[in-house]
C-alpha cells in the first residue's frame, strides 16, 4: 500500500477503538441531521385534495394514490387529505374512476342504504332530491378551479288546491380558486339547468364562499344586446382575420395593425308574401243541367141547352180546345282556380350597416420592400395597393358608407419584429424564491453542523492524541545527555540537535526544546541514584589521569 495510506492506517490504529467508536457515532449523527435537514426542507408544498372526509375514504384514497405513485399526507384531524403542488388535477381523476371519495357528497348510493319496505313516497322524493344534489355536487367540483361545492334544489311541486304549478329552483355555492370565477358560474347554471327536469338557468343562483353573488336572475348571455354585440365582435373578428391572411405574407405578421368596426343589425324579421297569377288558371268543379218538359193538354166540354134541365136525360159531351208544349233546357256551371304563391320568411340573421377599417402599417417595411432611396411617392402609392387589397378582403362597399384609412407610420420597438425585453433577473429570481429559500435553509444547517459538531470533534480528538503530559528524562537518559570527557559538550551538543533534526519525531522535537541545562540534569541524577551517580563520576575523574 502506499505510503499515505498506511499512514492514515497508523494514526487511526493510534486513536483506539473507544475513540474510533465515538468518531464513528458521530460521522454518523451529523449524517443523519444532514439527511433529515435535507428531506424536510426539500420537500414538495402540498395542497389540500379533500377535506371532511371519513376514516374509510381515506384509507381508500391512500391506497389508490400509493398504487399510483403520488405522494400524499393526511392532516392531522384524519379527515383531509394533502397531495403535491400540481397533482391535485390527476389525483382527482384518479379518484373519480375508482368512485372515491364516497363520503363527499352523498349521490345515487344512498339508494344502496335505502329499504324498501315501510319507504313512503315522500322519503323516495327527499332521497331522489339528495341523490341529485350530490351527483351534482361531484360534477361541479370536476371544474378546474372549484375546490368544493354545494348544491340545494327545489322541485316542482302541484298541490291539489293550487292552480299554477311551483317552477323547480336552485342555489349552487362554490369555493373558488381562481379569477374567473362568474365565468364558471355561468357554466355551473346552465349544468345545473340541464341535470334537473323543468329547470329554467335563470332560476339558478350560484354564490361563492364569501357570499359574493356571481349569477342570478336571467341570464347575460341571452339577451339582445348581449346577442348583438356577439355577433359584431364575431364579425370584426373575421374581417380582422382575413385582413392579416391578406397582408401577413406582404409585410410581415408584426409590421402592420389593424382595427375594425362594424355596425351590425341583429332585427329578427318575418316577412309574408301572397303572388297570385291570373295567366295560370286550373278548373276546380264542372256543373252541368240539363232539362227536358213536354206536356199535353185536352179540354172537353158540355153545350149548353134545355137538356140539361130535364131529368133522367143524359147530355153528350163534346170535344173542347187541346194544346201540346214541349221544353228542353241545358245549363253547364264551371268555376276556375287562381294560381297563387305565399311565402312566409323568418331571418334570425344579421346585416352589416356600416363598417370602419383602419390600418396602420410600418413605414420602415415599406422603405425595406422599395429600397432606401424610396420617395414620398412611392410609399404613397404602394400604401394606395394596400388599401384596394385590404377593401377586396373585407367586402368593402361605398353604397353602404364603410369608411377605410390605410396608412404608413413608424413602428415603436417591440411592435416591428425586435426582440421585446425580456424579464429581468429580479424577476426571474422571485419566481424561484421559495427554491432559494429552501436552499439557503439547507445551505445555513450544513454549516451550524459542521461549524458546532465536526470542528469541535475534531479539536477533541487532537487534543485526546497529544500525550497530557511530558515523562520526565530516564536515568540512563539523563546519563546520555551529559558530556564526556572524550567529546566536548558543544560536539555532543550539535551532534545530538543535528540527529534530532534528522530523523526525530515532533516529540522528540518537543522533548530537546525543553530540555534542561547539564547542571539541572546532574542534579536529577543524584536525585534519582546517588551511588550510581558517584561512580560515574569518578569514571569521569579517573579517565584523564591514565591519559595523562
Amino acid at each position: 500500500m502506499p505510503e499515505q495510506i498506511q499512514s492514515v492506517i497508523a494514526n487511526l490504529k493510534s486513536f483506539g477503538v473507544r475513540r474510533l467508536a465515538l468518531m464513528g457515532g458521530i460521522a454518523a449523527l451529523v449524517m443523519a441531521v444532514i439527511g433529515i435537514a435535507s428531506v424536510y426542507l426539500n420537500r414538495p408544498a402540498y395542497e389540500t385534495l379533500y377535506v371532511g372526509l371519513e376514516r374509510s375514504d381515506v384509507n381508500q384514497i391512500g391506497l389508490v394514490l400509493a398504487d399510483a405513485g403520488i405522494g400524499f399526507d393526511v392532516g392531522s384531524d384524519g379527515t383531509s387529505v394533502l397531495v403535491p403542488a400540481g397533482t391535485t388535477a390527476q389525483s382527482r381523476m384518479l379518484l373519480a374512476e375508482k368512485g372515491l371519495p364516497t363520503s363527499a357528497n352523498a349521490g345515487y348510493e344512498l339508494f344502496d342504504n335505502v329499504g324498501s319496505l315501510g319507504l313512503t313516497s315522500f322519503m323516495q322524493q327527499i332521497t331522489r332530491v339528495r341523490a341529485l344534489e350530490g351527483e351534482i355536487a361531484r360534477t361541479i367540483q370536476s371544474i378546474s378551479g372549484v375546490k368544493a361545492a354545494r348544491v340545494h334544489i327545489v322541485m316542482s311541486e302541484r298541490a291539489n288546491f293550487r292552480r299554477d304549478e311551483q317552477q323547480p329552483s336552485a342555489s349552487v355555492v362554490i369555493r373558488y380558486a381562481g379569477n374567473d370565477a362568474e365565468k364558471s358560474a355561468m357554466s355551473i347554471r346552465h349544468l345545473v339547468a340541464a341535470a334537473v327536469p323543468g329547470l329554467s338557468a335563470d332560476k339558478v343562483t350560484v354564490l361563492d364562499s364569501n357570499g359574493n353573488l356571481l349569477a342570478a336572475g336571467d341570464d347575460p348571455s341571452n339577451t339582445s344586446a348581449a346577442r348583438t354585440l356577439g355577433v359584431e365582435q364575431t364579425v370584426e373578428a373575421q374581417i380582422g382575420d382575413n385582413i392579416r391572411r391578406a397582408l401577413a405574407p406582404y409585410l410581415g405578421p408584426d409590421n402592420f395593425r389593424a382595427s375594425v368596426k362594424a355596425d351590425v343589425n341583429t332585427d329578427t324579421r318575418q316577412t309574408e308574401e301572397t303572388i297570385f297569377d291570373p295567366n295560370s288558371r286550373v278548373e276546380r268543379s264542372v256543373q252541368s243541367v240539363k232539362t227536358n218538359e213536354a206536356s199535353n193538354q185536352k179540354q172537353a166540354s158540355t153545350p149548353t141547352s134545355v137538356e140539361q134541365n130535364l131529368p133522367e136525360t143524359q147530355t153528350t159531351s163534346t170535344e173542347g180546345p187541346q194544346s201540346t208544349s214541349q221544353n228542353d233546357r241545358k245549363e253547364e256551371i264551371t268555376n276556375y282556380e287562381i294560381n297563387s304563391k305565399k311565402i312566409a320568411t323568418v331571418s334570425n340573421g344579421y346585416t352589416v350597416n356600416k363598417m370602419s377599417i383602419a390600418v396602420v402599417v410600418n413605414q420602415d417595411r415599406l422603405k425595406t420592400i422599395l429600397g432606401k432611396d424610396a420617395t414620398p411617392e412611392q410609399i404613397a402609392k404602394r400604401v394606395a395597393d394596400i388599401q384596394k387589397m385590404v377593401a377586396s378582403a373585407t367586402g368593402f362597399d361605398d353604397k353602404r358608407g364603410d369608411i377605410i384609412d390605410v396608412s404608413a407610420v413608424e413602428f415603436i420597438n417591440g411592435l416591428d419584429g425586435e426582440p421585446i425585453d425580456q424579464p429581468g433577473i429580479l424577476a426571474a429570481i422571485g419566481t424561484y424564491t421559495g427554491t432559494l429559500i429552501n436552499a439557503g435553509a439547507f445551505i445555513v444547517v450544513v454549516f451550524l453542523v459542521a461549524f458546532f459538531g465536526l470542528k469541535p470533534m475534531a479539536a477533541a480528538l487532537t487534543a485526546s492524541a497529544r500525550p497530557a503530559a511530558i515523562a520526565g528524562p530516564s536515568f540512563d537518559d539523563v546519563q546520555r545527555s551529559l558530556p564526556t570527557p572524550d567529546a566536548p559538550v558543544a560536539a555532543i551538543t550539535a551532534e545530538t540537535t543535528a540527529g534530532a533534526r534528522a530523523g526525530a519525531t515532533p516529540l522528540d522535537d518537543l522533548r530537546q526544546k525543553i530540555r534542561p541545562a547539564p547542571q539541572e540534569r546532574l542534579a536529577r541524577m543524584v536525585d534519582l541514584n546517588e551511588e550510581r551517580t558517584a561512580q560515574i563520576l569518578r569514571k569521569w575523574a579517573a579517565v584523564p589521569e591514565a591519559v595523562g
